[in-house]
């Protein structure tokens, strides 16, 4: 395998949680070395049916998965099926980003793990500064799409604020109009308004109506 290229220094290290999931024992080794000088947290492991608890509290940031487990298949169809477990936790608001690598990869395997949901795609042998960059990159992206849904859920929230803001007024005006035209009779304001004597006088206490 390759290791080519320089990594971050420590003075770089990118503030995440990085899962690695590799079968084979001596790339895992090597993957952990080249990301632990680049990344503040990395777990490594080699079987993948520990995905699910290990990213169960929602603090892994990003899976470096490989797309082939065991001997038998080299189809990439076993880390497509664990993309798809990862980008559908039901209880993960903001699923870590996923990076396929793989020695048997191609194009359509490329072009299925990114409509999977997956931010990047690499192969064996890795260079190491593009393998750290795409990683901090497929991170970034996802904290940009988590901060952009927090945006979102505010702006839905002060719109919503907003609105009953813009009610409330429509219904003080309303009030002090038909106050009005009722030359300030309560019971006939009360009447035309549709609500009672006392609902009315709440509101006018409400909205400061003298």
């Amino acid at each position: 395998m390759s290791t080519e290229g320089t990594v971050p220094n420590a003075y770089d290290m990118k503030q995440a949680k990085v899962l690695v999931i590799d079968d084979n024992t001596a790339v895992l080794t090597t993957l952990r070395m080249v990301l632990k000088s680049s990344f503040n947290t990395v777990v490594a492991v080699s079987d993948p049916k520990l995905i699910p608890a290990l990213i169960s509290q929602g603090d892994v940031d990003a899976v470096l998965l490989d797309m082939n487990f065991g001997n038998d298949r080299l189809d990439g169809q076993d880390g497509l099926f664990w993309l798809d477990r990862i980008m559908n936790r039901s209880n993960l608001e903001n699923p870590p980003a996923v990076v396929m690598i793989t020695a048997f990869g191609d194009i359509s395997l490329a072009v299925q793990s990114l409509k999977k949901g997956a931010s990047d795609f690499i192969q064996k042998p890795w260079d190491n500064n593009d393998l750290v960059t795409k990683l901090t990159e497929a991170i970034d992206k996802r904290d940009a799409r988590a901060r952009e849904a927090q945006g979102s859920v505010a702006d839905a929230a002060n719109s919503e604020t907003e609105d009953i803001a813009t009610l409330e007024e429509m219904e003080k005006q309303a009030i002090k109009r038909v106050l009005e035209q009722s030359d300030r009779n309560l019971s006939v304001a009360a009447d035309r308004l549709g609500v009672s004597r006392q609902t009315l006088y709440n509101k006018m206490k409400r909205y400061g109506i003298e």
